[in-house]
């Protein structure tokens, strides 16, 4: 049985929610985005993919030449990863609407991730092997090792 999808954290513009990223993002965004790669734990340099494309000479304008590969390959890694609600058409329109939002999205949701680790902890106790009660018969051994935890 599937488990319901999550919904992402906060939504593509809420730039706000975390000002100190969204100015890193704007300014730098080349820096931010392969510090945000290395975080989730790709490659640091994933971004130069998106930076060497054509996607990047027109994106801030809001008209992408082609879809931004890296910042769309991330996006999907996180919503899987995570569980999060989206499709692959709604990634590809979320990369090529606003790169400097889809980046800053994946950000806070990471860290929110971050912020709020769970942790499992099995609470069964560990198995107890019971041994019959009392010597074996006529003094023979049974070759049954018992030992206590």
């Amino acid at each position: 049985m599937a488990h319901p999808l999550a919904k992402w954290s906060t939504g593509l513009f809420d730039c706000c929610e975390d000002i100190n990223s969204c100015c890193y993002g704007f300014w730098c965004c080349c820096c931010y985005a392969c510090d945000l790669s290395d975080k989730f734990g790709e490659n640091h340099c994933l971004p130069v993919c998106d930076i060497c494309s054509p996607a990047i000479l027109c994106s801030s304008c809001g008209i992408p030449l082609c879809v931004p590969p890296a910042g769309l390959a991330l996006r999907v890694a996180i919503r899987h990863r995570y569980g999060l609600e989206g499709s692959l058409c709604k990634d590809i329109a979320t990369a090529c609407v606003c790169v400097w939002c889809n980046w800053c999205q994946m950000d806070r949701e990471l860290k929110q991730r971050a912020q709020n680790k769970t942790v499992v902890v099995n609470m069964q106790p560990a198995p107890v092997r019971t041994a019959p009660a009392g010597p074996p018969p006529s003094g023979q051994y049974t070759g049954m090792i018992l030992a206590s935890y």
